[in-house]
């Protein structure tokens, strides 16, 4: 026994070698790859199809398979043709990149047992596997993938045959499927079954309600259009008649035409998925999600079709506004896709929180930061409208003043049970001030307050340490807090009246509307919060307008002056 599995061992580790030698030797290009016999390919892929077969052999035997499909032509249909990989082999291979290698080349159109079971098996053993995925494992995952949705090209760029008859029963089964009709061949006469056939397809949102075959004459998206459609309505009859009956139960205007929607989605949904585009080399974007279902492709547009509805109504919209919708749901759909969700019910879930208000939400923020934001156009209307916000600010600011504040009075000898109050006349002319024995509850009439300080007699304004009641010796324990909120204001030659504001809200109420009095800038934290708050929201307001429309760099060029101006009109 012990001497059988001698000879076994030994028997695959000196076939490894020799097929790795020969494939060496091909590399020098000496000998053409079509010199090699029928039989020879038959030998090589016999080591293929052995369940039992060493991996290393099986690595260097699919090597040399790849090699010949590679460089001849006509052996592409003789290897093809001997080629079955099993299940086994998908098991036995480590790495499994072994095994996606050449089906990710012209080997992709190798016989698999079952197409589901290997897409399952990568999912579980690869991408959910122990070890992470390096970058070969994931541009080989890639290359699958990209191969695997072009061989949706044929159908893809094949036009519907209005005359072919198989072809037009499948639009027959999409009506009798949505209104649970029968065939009306030996019904009526063929003008009233015609009116009956137009009304349904017209519900059915075709664009040519007489003969919707014509619709699907356009490649891309050709019959990989219908092809979708048929499959929604088999495999999800209850949301396909859903649909139907809802828009067709609504205002023609406001109606989703699920016709000319799946279409314009199929087509959609190729250029998201590039298919019928070559592989890049450096490419290693692929999604889990299409290899959890064998027929991933049928599934995403079920799932997006879906959403192109739910998205019509939250918009709103008409048939005007199809084309916007159509981008709106590209953006949902591309956003969805780059969580990389591991499934397609992580894929609808990601759609869940992606509705048209966030959507909305999303642009308004990005536009806040993008490139486009800083754009010479937009930097202007941001430079002319930012001296209007800080007017209102300014006024914001002066009005508070006029209502006043109740300042506490603190002296060297702790009484702080006095108040005085202080406030700007209506006018902006004059600062009318007083004692207080308590607390007001409300404003206080400056006819009440005894002292004034005209505006024009006021020098400057100094805040914390510069102070004159900072300043007095064991006027206060200075802390921080105090000086934070302290100010005065330097009137005639020497004379200051002294504040210390209630808080940090009140302190740049003042200084600022005191600076604006004097014609200075107002610097405060208070007036730059407002001042970002106030632009930005001022920004997205005025460019709601340009949704969707892109902003040039550079103002247009002004056109040449007229050769006369005849057309003027003399007021006088």
């Amino acid at each position: 026994m012990g001497g059988c599995c001698l000879v076994s061992c030994s028997f695959g580790e000196m076939l490894s070698f020799t097929l790795t030698a020969f494939v060496e030797l091909m590399d020098h290009g000496i000998v053409s790859w079509d010199t090699f016999s029928v039989a020879f390919i038959k030998k090589i892929a016999s080591f293929v199809c052995k369940s039992s077969m060493d991996s290393a052999v099986l690595q260097r035997s699919l090597a040399i398979l790849e090699s010949m499909v590679l460089n001849s032509q006509d052996l592409y249909q003789k290897v093809a043709q001997e080629i079955t990989i099993g299940y086994s082999h998908m098991l036995s291979l480590s790495p499994i990149c072994s095994l996606i290698c050449p089906l990710t080349h012209p080997l992709s159109q190798l016989k698999l047992m079952n197409r589901c079971a290997l897409s399952s098996l990568i999912f579980q053993n690869v991408i959910r596997g122990p070890k992470p995925i390096n970058e070969e494992m994931a541009h080989q995952l890639y290359m699958l993938q990209v191969l695997t949705f072009n061989l949706l090209e044929d159908r893809m760029m094949t036009k519907m045959d209005p005359q072919d008859q198989a072809q037009r029963d499948i639009i027959f089964e999409l009506r009798r499927i949505a209104f649970d009709v029968e065939c009306e061949s030996n019904s009526g006469s063929i003008e009233k079954r015609k009116s009956m056939y137009t009304r349904d397809y017209k519900k059915l949102g075709f664009i040519n309600h007489v003969n919707p075959a014509v619709d699907f004459t356009q490649i891309p998206p050709g019959m990989l259009a219908l092809d979708n459609m048929l499959y929604f309505a088999r495999q999800h009859q209850d949301s396909y008649i859903r649909i139907v009956l809802e828009n067709s139960s609504r205002e023609d205007k406001h109606e989703c035409p699920f016709g000319r929607s799946s279409i314009e989605l199929t087509k959609m949904l190729c250029e998201i998925l590039k298919v019928g585009e070559l592989p890049s080399e450096n490419c290693h974007d692929f999604h889990p999600m299409f290899f959890t279902h064998d027929r991933s492709f049928e599934e995403f547009f079920c799932i997006c079709i879906q959403l192109l509805n739910k998205t019509w109504k939250e918009m709103r919209a008409t048939s005007e506004d199809f084309n916007k919708v159509m981008q709106v749901v590209r953006e949902q759909i591309t956003r969805a896709l780059t969580a990389k969700p591991n499934s397609l019910d992580q894929f609808k879930s990601r759609l869940q929180n992606l509705s048209y208000t966030e959507i909305l939400k999303i642009r308004q923020s990005e536009r806040m930061n993008q490139e486009d934001f800083q754009s010479r156009p937009i930097v202007e209307l941001r430079e002319k409208i930012q001296p209007e916000i800080m007017e209102l600010i300014k006024q914001q600011r002066l009005n508070r003043l006029c209502e006043g504040t109740c300042f506490r009075k603190i002296s060297s000898r702790r009484r702080q049970d006095k108040f005085w109050y202080c406030r700007l006349s209506p006018n902006h002319k004059v600062l009318h001030y007083g004692d207080l024995e308590e607390s007001p509850q409300g404003e206080v009439p400056h006819d009440s307050l005894q002292d004034k300080l005209p505006v024009a007699d006021i020098k400057a304004v100094v805040t914390g340490k510069d102070c004159p009641h900072m300043k007095e010796k064991g006027a206060l324990k200075q802390n921080k807090e105090v000086l934070e909120l302290a100010f005065s204001i330097l009137y005639e030659s020497d004379e200051y009246l002294n504040f210390i504001a209630p808080d940090k809200h009140e302190y740049c109420v003042w200084t600022d509307g005191l600076n604006a009095l004097l014609g200075k800038e107002m610097t405060s934290e208070f007036t730059r919060s407002d001042l970002d708050t106030l632009l930005n929201m001022e920004m997205k307001l005025r460019l709601l307008d340009l949704e969707n429309i892109q902003i040039p760099e550079a103002p247009p060029p002004i056109p040449k002056e007229p050769s006369n101006y005849d057309f003027v009109y003399d007021c006088n």
